[in-house]
């Protein structure tokens, strides 16, 4: 994780310098600051920090794994790597609620929108507890 921790930090680092100059470069100019780049930028910045200091506290709290170990051999990191359900239908759904919602919010269609966000929200919750099995299941 160490390493995921390094390249976002160094993405914040060129996003804020990207957008120091960016305001610089277009507050010269004869129509003034361009804010939307500007705000885009710092904008990245702040979320590649956030996500540089997800994965350095992160890393602080898991075992070294093979990817951080400089010389560890590509064998080192065979296993299983997760769970994956192959039969699940949620993403399936989850995809359709999105695209209906995008197709209502471009309509203007403000109710279909609110009925989507809610089927957005409820298949995103059956995805989540799809394999919950409470304490009286056991």
């Amino acid at each position: 994780m160490k390493v995921e921790a390094r390249l976002f930090e160094l993405l914040t680092a060129f996003f804020f310098l990207a957008g120091v100059i960016y305001t610089l470069c277009t507050a010269f100019t004869s129509r003034g600051v361009e804010w939307v780049g500007v705000v885009g930028m710092f904008f990245s910045a702040g979320l590649t920090l956030i996500a540089g200091t997800y994965f350095r506290f992160v890393s602080r709290r898991v075992e070294i794994r093979p990817e951080d170990y400089e010389e560890a051999e590509i064998e080192d990191g065979a296993g299983e790597l997760g769970f994956f359900s192959p039969h699940s239908w949620w993403p399936i759904l989850i995809a359709a609620s999105a695209a209906m919602f995008a197709v209502g919010f471009a309509t203007g269609n403000i109710w279909f929108c609110i009925f989507c966000a809610a089927c957005i929200m409820g298949s995103a919750a059956g995805m989540v507890f799809e394999y919950h099995v409470g304490p009286e299941k056991h």
